[in-house]
């Protein structure tokens, strides 16, 4: 049943110029790695725009496309509109999103200095030949993937791209690097006038190229630290001709690049700036840099009057990235101050993102009048029908971001390994086109029976029902989450927790049924007859063979995050700094003890993602947390001391009133030989099978779930 009634300002059209937008939904940009090398749209580019098209919102903005090919190349397999090559292929994206009533604008960008050499240096001489050499990006992946993001920051790899490769262009000389930006240690070129002129009029030709090929409107970036940002910031503009010094001479490159593509494109035609008005400088100790709120809203207001159609309001850029990122721990609508400030300024439709997860929450923000369309980002990749499930009355349905930040993390990754951008919650995101969004209805009511109520159990309980199966769901404990669990036990990670809500939740809607405090066994399994056995008993907290870990002082971290055991005042050692370790650590510290960080890695942690371990380490600062890393743990005495070693043979001993050890967790899957013979498919999965992240259990259970014949 439709009951767009429910949200009547969520589904109320609105104009952007003269183009009408049927809701107040719009996907905003995310790069996502699905182009094509050499910038031209894919068949997954097709099919990832229109499945959130066919989920019912109004406007999709494209991930952030290049302008040209010599110096604004930001990533590999990015979008462009820098050749009429372009345009055919990314006409099938306009198309197929028109087909299911949306409407889509194509995102222009320059990165500038916010950048690495190597791309705009190797991928115009790689697309030419792999034209010639068969099998040449599979080498190509094959020696980048040796290589991660981290790499960047070592001598050797910048001081190589520093001698070999073009520098970075940026309206002035400063590096990035006060924040943890990796891009700060390449050389960059000021831009001449000319050159200025030069980039303006490839941003129109793109716009020119972005209407042939279909899309309704185009977005300037003017935010994230990219190139417009670099020229509007008075921190990283410090120019003194007339593209420096005053607001409006900064803005002046955004008021010229509007009027170049007014005029090849007419007044009618649709553009929105994405707008950084606050870099949040003040958040990583710089509160004197950068551009602050009211320089923001000033921007704005010069922005509209130079003929912008809306604006998308954003934050942050590559020094303080983890603003843009918002990890777990940042609010719903944390951002509304900021977009009201600049809303109550303008008088153009203003978009804006900020951990907005639910219908109500949106409905919510377009009745206070703070902005006009609400900005939907990762809650997109997490769930296409995001907006079909609020129009036909079951937002209950929706599979919500969780703010794992999984989707940046494979991103980057993906860079170098030629993979798509991957969700935690959901397993087709970037895979569209190998899996089909509804698998049929083939279960013809066969029994199965899933062990376990963690994320994979239930992924499996939710196939499985949609596709028919009777499944029957056991979990020894009350309640669901297994292992996740502690996940949303740190502080300010309930979000995480939504993950198994929402899983249990649809599995339940699609007729699973749950035996909770009930554990499975041999008796109880072969009792259903059943076609297929799911093992997802998870796993649990590792305690190797080293001397000493079974004192009395000496527990893991699963205690600690059932809150079974809290300690006050005391000298804690936690060992091993995951991002377990991390998180356990942050919650003794704010129960008022001193913790040393104890880490074999020489970084902390091994594998971290950046903007997830910036947020929880910033909140432990105050708490003076000592990391010791490159030291591997010898033993724990009984007189309170922890004997660690270094690379070069020197012991150390650290005092310690209690030891946590944080050191991974072993599979917990005695079942699977137990229930051998009680019928053909018994299949292990999540941590099962190998312990893993949230991301890991829910795809393998849904692997498994689609496997299933």
């Amino acid at each position: 049943m439709d009951t767009m009634s429910n949200y009547p300002k969520l589904f109320s059209p609105m104009k952007i110029n003269q183009l009408t937008i049927k809701n107040r939904a719009v996907m905003t940009a995310m790069g996502v790695g699905l182009a094509n090398e050499d910038g031209t749209a894919s068949d997954r580019n097709v099919q990832y725009f229109r499945e959130r098209a066919e989920g019912g919102v109004g406007l999709i903005i494209t991930e952030y496309t290049r302008v040209n090919e010599k110096d604004a190349i930001v990533s590999p397999k990015q979008l462009a509109m820098s050749s009429d090559k372009d345009i055919a292929p990314f006409r099938k994206v306009a198309d197929a999103v028109h087909a299911a009533g949306a409407r889509i604008f194509i995102q222009l960008n320059h990165p500038g200095r916010q950048n690495v050499p190597i791309w705009p240096a190797l991928w115009p001489t790689s697309n030419r030949l792999a034209k010639v050499i068969p099998g040449y990006w599979k080498m190509f992946y094959k020696v980048m993937g040796k290589n991660d993001r981290s790499s960047l920051e070592e001598p050797k790899m910048y001081n190589f791209m520093n001698r070999h490769f073009k520098p970075l262009v940026a309206p002035s000389n400063v590096p990035a690097g006060l924040g943890f930006s990796s891009f700060g240690h390449f050389k960059i070129h000021p831009l001449t006038v000319d050159e200025i002129h030069k980039i303006e009029q490839q941003f129109a030709d793109a716009a020119v190229r972005a209407s042939k090929a279909g899309a309704d409107g185009v977005e300037v970036h003017a935010g994230h630290g990219y190139l417009l940002t670099q020229f509007l910031s008075p921190y990283t503009n410090i120019r003194t001709d007339e593209y420096g010094g005053s607001t409006e001479n900064r803005a002046r490159i955004v008021k010229e690049i509007i009027a170049a593509i007014r005029e090849r494109l007419g007044a009618d035609f649709p553009i929105s700036v994405r707008l950084t008005v606050n870099e949040f400088y003040s958040k990583i100790g710089y509160p004197d840099q950068g551009i602050k709120l009211d320089e923001g809203v000033k921007l704005a207001k010069l922005i509209e009057s130079y003929g912008a159609d809306a604006l998308n309001v954003t934050i942050g850029n590559s020094d303080t990235q983890v603003m843009i990122s918002e990890p777990v721990t940042y609010a719903p609508s944390w951002r509304q101050p900021l977009v009201k400030a600049v809303k109550e300024a303008v008088s153009i439709p203003v978009i804006a993102v900020g951990v907005i997860r639910t219908p109500d929450q949106a409905e919510k923000i377009l009745e206070s009048g703070n902005q006009d369309f609400i900005g939907l980002a990762r809650a997109l990749l997490a769930d296409p029908l995001w907006m079909k499930k609020a129009q036909y009355g079951t937002p209950e349905l929706i599979s919500r971001c969780i703010g794992c930040l999984v989707c940046q993390e494979s991103y980057e990754a993906g860079q170098s390994t030629r993979t798509p951008t991957m969700c935690a919650v959901n397993p087709r995101m970037g895979r569209e086109t190998l899996y089909a969004q509804n698998a049929g209805k083939d279960g013809n009511n066969r029994q199965v029976v899933v062990i376990g109520a963690g994320p994979a159990g239930l992924t499996v309980a939710r196939e499985l029902a949609l596709r028919n199966f009777k499944v029957n769901v056991f979990e020894k404990e009350d309640q669901p989450g297994g292992q996740n669990r502690l996940a949303v036990a740190p502080p300010h990670k309930e979000m995480i927790g939504w993950s198994y809500i929402d899983l249990e939740t649809q599995a339940k809607h699609y007729g699973a049924s749950f035996h909770y405090g009930t554990e499975a066994t041999r008796v109880i399994v072969e009792s259903y007859h059943p076609y297929a056995v799911f093992v997802a008993t998870g796993g649990s907290a590792s305690k190797p063979p080293i001397p000493g870990a079974d004192q009395d002082f000496v527990t893991t971290t699963t205690p600690i995050l059932e809150k079974q055991v809290t300690y006050e005042g005391k000298r804690i050692v936690v060992v091993g700094s995951g991002m377990t370790g991390l998180e356990t650590s942050e919650m003794l510290v704010e129960q008022g003890n001193q913790v040393t960080i104890v880490e074999m890695a020489e970084k902390i942690p091994p594998g971290g993602f950046a903007p997830s371990v910036w947020d929880v380490e910033s909140r432990m600062r105050a708490g003076n947390v000592q990391y010791l890393t490159g030291r591997r743990l010898v033993s724990i005495n009984p007189d309170h001391t922890v004997t660690t070693v270094q690379k070069d043979n020197v012991r150390e001993i650290l005092t310690a009133d209690e030891v946590v050890l944080s050191l991974g967790v072993r599979p917990v899957n005695g079942l699977v030989k137990e229930l051998a013979g009680v019928c053909e498919h018994i299949t292990p999965v999540g941590d099962a099978i190998h312990a893993g992240r949230i991301k890991d259990a829910i795809h393998t259970g849904f692997k498994a779930a689609r496997a299933l014949v």
